[in-house]
């Protein structure tokens, strides 16, 4: 599983960049803070009910969670199911809050 930093995804949402990102923390936790991803909460994951993100199959998704151990179990979850290019945002949003919230 490939991981990438709080740092890297903000230099690329910064830049412009089209990401597709993965958000497996409940919904009262999304609702709560988010950085604009798609909200899959990882017991969604584990039942196969990925409809939402099932077109992305052959695209970089970044996946995360609240500190990045959900979104490593879901990273995993995707593989499995035939994503090719999965990535884990270590440290969540824990991370990136501790970083960027003003």
């Amino acid at each position: 599983m490939k991981t990438t930093t709080a740092e890297e995804v903000k230099a690329r949402l910064d830049a412009g960049e089209k990401l597709h990102l993965v958000d497996v923390r409940e919904p009262h936790e999304h609702a709560e803070f988010n950085i604009g991803g798609i909200l899959l909460p990882l017991g969604k994951v584990q039942t196969m009910q990925i409809e939402d993100i099932e077109d992305l199959r052959g695209e970089e998704v970044i996946v995360y969670c609240r500190s990045g151990n959900r979104s490593g179990q879901a990273a995993m979850f995707l593989e499995q199911m035939g994503f090719s290019n999965v990535t884990n945002l270590t440290g969540g949003m824990l991370d990136w809050q501790a970083k960027y919230a003003q």
